[in-house]
């Protein structure tokens, strides 16, 4: 009895190391929308910001091996990982200065993001390779995976932390462990998140006290940028070892609904993007049963819809609990 729910637990073990992977660039992707949507400026361009990070990381690996022939190989997944990251942070700038230097609707401009990088990251890959398909064609690198030896042997833990072969996760799954709570020390811990939120909540009321709203604004907008282009350069050079076009997949949307079914907080958003995580493997999972494909295609976002809908209705109901509570006690007075 006790190996079968340890054989058990292995294979259950296995299963959550692959909601992780899975779940990865949702979570970071989420946590950078939460970061601008308390700023007061939902970047609706994670999806976009995530492929350009996705496409320059995979490009610029495999174009360093060229550049810098003989070079260690650590040294070619380092140089895509900055590049796709520099990338990414670039094109979330720009976003920052259409929407608060030019004054473009922030969600019209983050819409065009999201069109701009699907065409053009098509465009440079077939300039670059060839191929309107993938890099494929092109030697890209992988960012190494960490294990964790201590965990070895361990039930429940081993196979979730170090995977069926014990090589552990990619570096940038880790990272996406970490992201809620040094948010959620960030936001609610220091004074810049206090100022962050400040400026989120009452735009005019930040003014009034003397805090740089233009800056706060840009620093959320470039922050939320890098953690998105984290979770795009993990695509390319962490889940696949290619670019493919479109290969984010709606993960950008994804993360944007987490934020909000995670009531705007570190560790709700955490919690929907594991579940939405959770959702495309059990959709790779149906893949290999009789499934039609349409069906599997279709569970994320009738998922996410579903999980909007409730987070709605949840929304509407404190929403009248508290002008009741307020009627009661001008009764009251």
């Amino acid at each position: 009895m006790t190996f079968e729910l340890a054989a058990w637990g292995v294979t259950f073990g296995t299963l959550l190391a692959a909601v992780l992977r899975a779940a990865a660039p949702i979570i970071l992707a989420a946590m950078g929308g939460l970061i601008s949507d308390l700023a007061g400026s939902t970047n609706v361009a994670l999806e976009g910001i995530m492929l350009i990070a996705a496409f320059f990381g995979a490009i610029a690996s495999g174009y360093a091996a060229i550049w810098f022939p003989g070079s260690p190989i650590w040294f070619y997944a380092l140089f895509g990982l900055v590049y796709g990251v520099g990338a990414g942070v670039l094109v979330s700038g720009l976003l920052a200065v259409f929407h608060l230097e030019l004054g473009a609707d922030i969600i019209v401009a983050g819409i065009g993001v999201n069109i701009l990088a699907a065409g053009l990251t098509v465009f440079l890959l077939f300039s670059l390779t060839g191929d309107k398909g993938s890099t494929a064609q092109l030697t890209t690198f992988m960012l190494p995976n960490i294990s964790m030896p201590f965990l070895e042997g361990v039930p429940w833990l081993d196979p979730i932390f170090n995977g069926d072969g014990g090589n552990g996760h990619n570096m940038i799954v880790y990272i996406a462990l970490i992201a809620a709570p040094l948010l959620a020390i960030l936001l609610y811990r220091t004074r810049f998140g206090l100022r962050l939120r400040a400026v989120g909540e009452n735009r005019e009321a930040a003014l009034a006290s003397g805090i740089s709203v233009r800056k706060i604004q840009y620093s959320a907008l470039l922050l939320s940028g890098l953690l998105a282009s984290l979770g795009g350069v993990f695509l390319s050079m962490g889940y696949l070892n290619l670019f493919q076009a479109d290969m984010t997949g709606g993960r950008g949307f994804l993360a944007l609904a987490a934020v909000f079914l995670g009531a705007r907080n570190p560790w709700g958003t955490l919690v929907a993007a594991l579940v939405f995580g959770a959702s495309t493997v059990f959709a790779a999972r149906l893949g290999a049963f009789d499934v039609p494909s349409q069906i599997i295609f279709m569970i994320p976002p009738t998922l996410t819809l579903i999980a909007l809908v409730g987070f709605n209705i949840r929304q509407e109901r404190v929403a009248r609990r508290k002008i009741k509570q307020a009627a009661t006690q001008l009764k009251a007075a």
